[in-house]
């Protein structure tokens, strides 16, 4: 809400910030997670910034797995790369069935990435090339579980070795699924120009490929389609947004009427569920609302996905100025993802708006929510 002039006042000291909302707000907006690296004041206790950047407990190991990567394999016993692919699917169904998704797979992702990455050493031929699918969704699965609390190098390193993983091993899915994890880093960190390009020619590459293609080849194809129009909504391209949603409507209908891509969740209830994102994203709160009351949420088997739908029908209720039915949503969805809601910038911005500004028959409730998910202290 402050344009460069500001900024720049600021930062040769011609101006100076008192208020302490400001600062926070400030602070947020790069990212900090302690209002002493702006105000200089090291003494005493550490001052949060409530929507600044987020710390995770699994962030370390995950660190530690990532950036001090082993030069020479592991282990004496046989790699096998289709135990370790198994072991890939169950983390990713695990990402989307738990509340605490977070927490359980970060757990379990330094020693899946150690040893995704001593498959590719000790494996060669088509063995070698199935452990580097692997070793690419390993990447991708940290990226989302590590989206928003881990450092920006860390990110970017997460999405360029998935999408270098899938390269070497020549595989038009698995590399289509790599940009549709790079199109996410880049979206989030404010690059949609390049999301859309990454997402669309990852489209090109694999189209040619996917008359006779197995049903998750069209599901990624799908998704890129998908994440493209989020994309575009954002940017506030609505005619752009909806002919995306359109393609991966299209693809839906080409495929089971039970298809589900296994990290995407494309399918049937995700391609509805990004209606309502890509309305909502649009500002077009009636029509996100409208299209949510005609969908049935259970028919969505990743949890993660359902509370991120809650989450997009509070933000619409936001923009009509409705904070009750809001805050309703939003608890809903609370209980259905807690840590998706806890590490969703969109979910606790809209949740601070609450707090902030609700009228005092719902501080209480309002109060209890911001706590919740980590925006201010008991």
């Amino acid at each position: 809400g402050y344009g460069p002039d500001w900024l720049k006042k600021i930062e040769s000291g011609e101006r100076t910030i008192t208020h302490h909302g400001k600062l926070l707000r400030l602070a947020a907006a790069l990212q900090l997670s302690d209002l002493s690296a702006l105000t200089g004041n090291t003494s005493g206790t550490a001052t949060p910034v409530p929507l600044g950047r987020l710390n995770h407990p699994a962030m370390p190991d995950i660190w530690a797995a990532v950036m001090h990567r082993s030069m020479s394999p592991r282990g004496t016993g046989p790699a096998d790369a289709g135990v370790l692919q198994g072991r890939v699917d169950q983390s990713w169904r695990l990402w989307h069935t738990s509340k605490h998704n977070r927490t359980e797979v970060g757990a379990l992702l330094p020693e899946l990435i150690r040893d995704a990455e001593s498959a590719v050493r000790r494996l060669d031929g088509d063995q070698r090339r199935a452990a580097l699918v692997a070793l690419s969704d390993v990447y991708r699965l940290a990226g989302q579980a590590t989206a928003y609390v881990a450092p920006a190098e860390l990110a970017w390193v997460v999405a360029d070795r998935a999408l270098t993983a899938a390269q070497d091993a020549d595989q038009p899915a698995a590399i289509a699924a790599a940009a549709w994890n790079m199109g996410n880093i880049l979206r989030e960190t404010s690059y949609p120009e390049e999301a859309l390009r990454v997402v669309n020619e990852a489209a090109d590459l694999i189209r040619p490929h996917l008359e006779n293609a197995p049903d998750d080849w069209r599901g990624i194809y799908g998704a890129l389609q998908l994440h493209a129009a989020v994309t575009a909504a954002r940017e506030g391209r609505e005619g752009d947004a909806w002919r995306y949603w359109d393609k991966g409507d299209q693809v839906a209908k080409s495929l089971p009427a039970d298809y589900v891509h296994g990290a995407t969740v494309f399918g049937r209830a995700n391609v509805d569920f990004h209606a309502v994102s890509v309305a909502t994203d649009l500002q077009k709160s009636a029509r996100a609302i409208n299209l949510a009351e005609d969908l049935d949420p259970d028919v969505m088997p990743s949890i993660e996905r359902q509370a991120r739908l809650w989450v997009e029908v509070a933000r619409g209720h936001m923009q009509r100025g409705d904070r009750t039915a809001a805050l309703h949503v939003m608890q809903k969805a609370l209980e259905i993802g807690t840590e998706t809601v806890a590490y969703t910038p969109s979910a606790r911005t809209a949740v601070a708006d609450l707090w902030r500004n609700s009228p005092r028959s719902m501080r209480k409730e309002t109060s209890q929510l911001a706590e919740s998910v980590g925006i201010m202290a008991g």
